[in-house]
């Protein structure tokens, strides 16, 4: 798996706890980081609402390119 490198702006508070966290697990603030979207991603794809616009925008996206193909 590629890892890719992102700039991420935080509260000050929002740090220091993200930084207490990932002390107390023993682990790099980039692997809390990473949790933490994962379980969001994961919650994300459990989403009935978000399934809904995804599907929606599948749809439209899936609409745009037959246009812009070689028929």
């Amino acid at each position: 798996m590629a890892v890719m490198a992102r700039t991420l702006r935080l509260e000050a508070d929002q740090e220091d706890l993200l930084r207490e966290m990932a002390r107390i697990d023993g682990i790099p603030v980039s692997d809390e980081i990473r949790e933490a979207i994962g379980a969001h991603i994961e919650r994300r794809r459990k989403d009935a609402a978000f399934q809904a616009r995804l599907r929606a925008s599948l749809e439209r996206h899936r609409e745009l390119l037959d246009t812009l193909a070689d028929r």
